[in-house]
């Protein structure tokens, strides 16, 4: 009789739970070659274009080259991957500004190939007040990957809305004696780093765990695919993960780095896989 109460009390409880918390996840995986940017813009922006590329938008005036993602088989993986390919002989764009809105005098500088959520993506693609976002990835640099002394981000948490033009989270190569990367918060604090060297030639896995504050909270992990030894371990209970003025954040995702110095460079590709964005919302803190 006390187990059947205990169980009866247990049900109910989560009944009682579960409708303060909603949770949605959104998957990209590569499907094989064709339509890549159809499936990527399918899936984190229907109806709109969730890529920003040489060959595509207002980035468009170097098509010769073809669409600059593509998908692959990778034999590491056993599975179809994203490949994003970066030159060094063309600048981004001819209009006056790109999707980001900014100043064609800086794009002239900047090279980028990314995907994105945006404005235009679905709600629970947008990280706003008071919820927890969970970002997770596989991506693999070459041998060799040349990294900007400037800077080359390959992931970065931006923010729509107000002072919007700054990412609020950065992971970020960056070329110097020894090439680093870096977790970089508001552009200007690098909160982790490891040597470079660490994630070149092999897959790994990154976890990034957000929640949208003014004191908000964040943490990021990098383990490696093929022995899931940790690489690079973050977290931090109490940061600033949206500015005052903000709308929401999003994710982009791909290379985009500085022109400044193009002698440091070469063409690069960079291979991404099994993209997710796992949004769990807390009702009451939301109202």
């Amino acid at each position: 009789m006390k187990k059947s109460l205990s169980a009866t009390k247990t049900f109910v409880l989560l009944i009682f739970i579960l409708p303060f918390f909603s949770h949605s996840q959104v998957v990209l995986k590569a499907d094989g070659p064709g339509n890549t940017y159809e499936l990527i813009s399918s899936v984190l922006a229907p109806g709109n274009s969730a890529v920003e590329a040489a060959d595509h938008n207002t980035l468009g005036n170097h098509t010769s080259f073809g669409r600059h993602i593509t998908e692959v088989w990778d034999a590491d993986l056993k599975a179809n991957v994203f490949e994003f390919y970066a030159h060094i002989d063309y600048v981004n764009t001819d209009k006056t500004t790109t999707t980001d809105n900014e100043p064609v005098a800086d794009v002239a500088e900047k090279q980028r190939v990314e995907i994105k959520t945006y404005g235009p993506s679905p709600d629970n693609l947008k990280g706003t007040l008071g919820e927890t976002i969970t970002y997770q990835w596989k991506f693999k640099l070459p041998k060799g990957f040349q990294p900007s002394t400037n800077f080359t981000h390959l992931h970065q948490i931006k923010a729509v809305g107000g002072t919007q033009d700054l990412p609020i989270f950065t992971l970020s190569a960056k070329k110097g004696k020894v090439n680093q990367f870096n977790v970089v918060h508001n552009n200007t604090t690098i909160v982790a780093s490891m040597d470079l060297s660490q994630l070149e030639g092999v897959w790994v896995e990154i976890t990034e765990v957000i929640k949208v504050g003014a004191n908000g909270t964040y943490s990021v992990s990098i383990k490696r695919v093929k022995d899931g030894k940790q690489l690079l371990s973050y977290s931090n209970p109490n940061l600033e993960t949206i500015r005052p003025d903000n709308t929401f954040i999003r994710p982009k995702w791909g290379i985009y780095r500085s022109l400044k110095k193009i002698e440091d460079l070469k063409e690069e590709s960079v291979r991404f896989a099994d993209f997710s964005i796992t949004e769990g919302v807390n009702v009451i803190q939301k109202k």
